[in-house]
């Protein structure tokens, strides 16, 4: 070996040594991992997509894959639950509200143990870093999209987490970095440049000065007409100090790119150059979202009741459309060919989930090497998700996911007979 890969060698053992202080033991309870894709879908339940006409995909490949049926996000709203995922806490943050980019003189939430809401209303997020006190997750809460009865249900509307004084700062793409491992933030309709970008169509962002663009136009352009279809509340790793002042260069802005061009999604995957954890999120019309501002297609659906009477039959079949895409491109690319390779499908939250509503959402799990067609009725979360994947990689477990109560979704990642014909295509579905 030499000089220069033993101080290679020593560092990343130190960087292990340091991440270890705060995090608990790596689970060996499921197959080493070589590539991780995590889809994640929006603002809809369990009951609203499974059986759903306009996702006939969805459901089929439910079906061929595996499935959890007894899955629950944890809290709401979205920036909550992408955090959850990722970092395994909500690190104090219950709003969507955007970033205080690069501001090295607030305070932390966790520093401060003062939970960021939408009622009271709080401000922009400190930069998160450091360790301290997360929010409490009540099994119903009052301070986010309801005020008032019958408030809006967390997990399963019984459960609730206490706040934890021992959280650190951290996603897995910091756990990745340090221990010298890739990850990339694919994002939809991202621009080239995401610093200080809050919302964009890809194109125009909340930093563009619409007094420039000439002629002007009349009615003057503002901001309102920009159609937000990337949101960095559906970016958690932009929420990081360490992401965002990019000390390490595996853990950077940079990892945090859109699907299309040289460094993009599908540049990767056509390539097989794709990290070993890959965060994909579509943009906000094909994620299942919605916004109000971008036509029938792509409206917020008319009454979100929890039922599927009330959706927009569009907005589903796009997302459907979506995530069949994003599946069948990963199964042509040569990474799926090629060790073991996992795709989860998730929804973030069951949105507005009012009593009787609960927080059960869908989570899908196909891997290149493993059992099939599982429908698994254990009791897990987002915590357990982030603590499954961190077992595939080899990583520790990291702030809740280490509860005595998360298990890892061992009879999800099982192994199985075999990679099936090979082929990857999904268009008979």
């Amino acid at each position: 070996m030499t000089g220069k890969n033993v101080a290679v060698c020593l560092l990343a053992a130190s960087l292990a040594g340091s991440m270890n202080a705060q995090e608990g033991s790596a689970a060996k309870s499921i197959p080493h991992l070589d590539h991780v894709f995590v889809i994640m879908m929006e603002n809809h339940g369990y009951g609203q997509i499974v059986n759903n006409p306009n996702a006939p995909f969805i459901n089929a490949y439910m079906k061929s894959a595996n499935t959890a049926t007894n899955y629950f996000a944890i809290a709401h709203p979205s920036l909550t639950n992408y955090l959850e995922v990722v970092g395994g806490s909500n690190f104090g943050v219950h709003t969507d509200n955007y970033p205080d980019w690069h501001n090295k003189n607030c305070t932390t939430n966790l520093a401060s143990g003062i939970p960021a809401t939408d009622n009271p209303a709080s401000p922009i997020i400190c930069p998160i870093e450091g360790t301290g006190t997360d929010a409490a997750t009540p099994a119903i809460d009052y301070t986010n999209e309801t005020q008032g009865p019958p408030g809006t249900i967390n997990i399963d509307g019984k459960q609730s987490i206490p706040a934890d004084k021992n959280i650190t700062g951290k996603t897995i793409a910091d756990q990745l970095a340090a221990y010298g491992m890739r990850w990339k933030s694919y994002q939809e309709s991202q621009p080239e440049n995401p610093d200080t970008v809050n919302i964009s169509d890809g194109f125009y962002t909340n930093n563009t000065d619409f007094s420039k663009v000439l002629p002007a136009q009349t009615p003057a352009l503002s901001q309102s007409d920009i159609v937000a279809l990337y949101a960095v509340k559906h970016n958690p790793f932009l929420y990081f100090r360490s992401v965002q002042e990019g000390w390490d260069p595996l853990n950077s802005m940079k990892n945090s790119v859109g699907f299309d061009g040289p460094r993009g999604l599908f540049a990767d995957l056509a390539s097989g150059h794709v990290p070993e954890y890959s965060f994909v999120v579509p943009n906000q019309c094909n994620d299942q979202h919605g916004r109000g501002n971008a036509g029938a297609f792509c409206n917020y659906d008319p009454n979100d009741n929890g039922t599927q009477a009330g959706l927009n039959p569009a907005l589903i079949y796009r997302g459907d459309v979506t995530v069949k895409r994003l599946v069948n491109a990963i199964h042509k690319s040569p990474v799926w060919h090629e060790g073991r390779t996992a795709i989860v499908v998730v929804w973030d939250e069951n949105d507005y989930a009012t009593v009787p509503e609960t927080n059960q959402v869908l989570l899908i799990v196909d891997t290149n090497y493993g059992v099939r067609g599982v429908q698994s009725s254990k009791r897990y979360d987002h915590f357990a998700l982030l603590k499954t994947i961190e077992a595939g990689l080899g990583l520790p477990c990291l702030n809740h996911a280490c509860d005595s109560n998360e298990q890892v979704m061992s009879d999800l990642f099982a192994r199985g007979g075999g990679r099936g014909d090979g082929d990857g295509d999904w268009d008979d579905q």
